[in-house]
């Protein structure tokens, strides 16, 4: 990643793009990248340079996604946006999503996969902008259902889960039929991971230095349209506090809306959710028939869950039983 965003020399936007890679993160879509294809037979070696065409992608559209956002910290540091103001966000964002092609030229592969992989990119990175599209549509709707959600999700998160897994399945030998279909069971993996991020916003800490970030912002989270869901005559209240503008928004107003997600089931229900997707993937019969692959999807599940398993009222009710 770092050669790539040098290009012939490092100049400054390379150096922009690197610095905001560089702060670290948790390297999930990489990880996942060379996880499977090791567990599809082929060396971690294999697929160094899918896994960066991965990663690369992911960061390009938390650039975009913190400056549309308004979001002015991650991983600890302030932002791009922040740092080096919007047109250099806009320009780092589109070099990291140039990028991930250059990293797949570099695989010692047949010109075949190297589009077969290219054409999976492309469609992911159609199915994220879409998606993050969507989610700036959710504010437009009084009452947005859970399917609005999970289609914005499904796009924006879902997308780069089943990507890694595709372009290793690709590599692997597999056709683009089995490829796809190994890929779209990582899909929920995804959906959990981005309703985990919105529970720890407001039950945990996701480094970005307050409490409540994504509300604040007027993000529509998943505990938000449960609430709605459960408790329509609130709408009023809830977008209130959504549009509040983010200097505006008071430790009084987020500790209030804590305080009724907890007490009006709405915690309860998306971790009746999070139990749902968990048991799709323990159930599945095509990650069933790649042992490792379905080992590989439940150790994300329990990584992912483990931030916000304290918040878990069902779990906290059966210690007490």
């Amino acid at each position: 990643m770092l050669r790539l965003c040098t290009g012939s020399r490092l100049d400054r936007l390379g150096h922009i793009l690197w610095d905001h890679i560089n702060t670290g993160g948790k390297r999930l879509r990489a990880r996942l990248a060379l996880s499977a294809a090791e567990a599809l037979g082929l060396s971690r070696a294999d697929a160094i340079g899918w896994a960066a065409a991965c990663e690369l992608l992911h960061n390009a559209s938390l650039v975009h996604d913190d400056l549309q956002d308004g979001d002015r910290r991650r991983r600890g540091r302030e932002v791009v946006w922040v740092r080096h103001g919007v047109a250099q966000a806009i320009n780092a964002g589109d070099l990291g999503l140039m990028l991930p092609t250059s990293a797949i030229a570099q695989l010692p592969v047949s010109g075949e996969t190297r589009w077969r992989l290219a054409q999976a990119l492309s469609e992911a990175a159609q199915r994220v902008v879409r998606g993050q599209s969507a989610e700036l549509d959710l504010h437009g709707r009084e009452l947005p259902s859970w399917d609005d959600y999970a289609h914005a999700v499904g796009g924006k998160t879902s997308a780069l889960f089943s990507l890694p897994v595709e372009g290793a399945a690709i590599l692997a030998g597999l056709s683009d039929e089995d490829a796809r279909a190994l890929a779209d069971e990582f899909s929920p993996v995804g959906l959990l991971f981005q309703v985990q991020d919105d529970v720890l916003d407001l039950y945990g800490d996701k480094g970005r230095g307050e409490v409540g970030s994504d509300l604040r912002e007027g993000k529509v989270s998943a505990l938000v349209v449960e609430h709605l869901r459960l408790h329509p005559n609130d709408a009023p209240w809830l977008w209130r506090v959504l549009r509040t503008p983010r200097e505006e928004t008071t430790e009084r107003m987020v500790e209030e809306t804590i305080h009724r997600f907890s007490a009006g089931g709405a915690l309860a229900s998306v971790w009746r959710r999070l139990g749902n997707i968990d048991d799709n993937i323990a159930d599945s019969p095509t990650l069933a028939r790649h042992p490792r692959l379905h080992t590989l999807a439940s150790e994300l599940v329990a990584r992912a869950l483990a931030p916000i398993i304290q918040t878990n009222p069902h779990q906290i009710l059966r210690e007490w039983a």
